[in-house]
């Protein structure tokens, strides 16, 4: 049977001997772990000037798409890992932020937008932290 992507994340923290915890779990190293996570996304992102470039110097659409989806890929398994290193029930917390972007459609279910076209929040947003934090309290309570 195929192991699912979190399942695949969990053996690799463990293959390479990263945290992985079942709990929401902050180390004492919390500001070195993050800054060291942020340097990693830095050297992903600015692997997007690396396409840009591939793209402007005539590179076919197929070789453009199978580096973004390399680079798109890269950084979920890095921030899938990471939210492993710290016990984030990630797919859960997904969930829920999409579930609040869904709530700021209007009250007709359609985009609200301003005369920017930038999207407004509707009548019905709710911010997802509160939920996240409760998630996160029950994760860390059914220990």
């Amino acid at each position: 049977m195929k192991r699912t992507f979190a399942e695949r994340i969990a053996l690799m923290n463990s293959m390479y001997g990263l945290p992985a915890h079942s709990t929401p779990t902050i180390p004492e190293n919390v500001q070195d772990r993050l800054k060291k996570f942020k340097a990693t996304l830095a050297d992903e992102v600015n692997e997007i000037d690396d396409i840009v470039k591939l793209a402007d110097d005539g590179a076919s659409k197929e070789d453009v798409a199978v580096a973004i989806a390399d680079l798109l890929g890269d950084v979920i398994v890095y921030c899938r890992s990471e939210a492993l290193k710290y016990g984030i029930p990630l797919e859960q917390v997904l969930d829920l932020i999409m579930d609040s972007n869904e709530s700021k459609l209007g009250a007709d279910g359609k985009p609200i937008y301003d005369s920017n076209g930038k999207f407004l929040k509707g009548p019905n947003y709710w911010r997802p932290e509160p939920k996240i934090r409760e998630l996160l309290d029950s994760a860390s309570a059914n220990t």
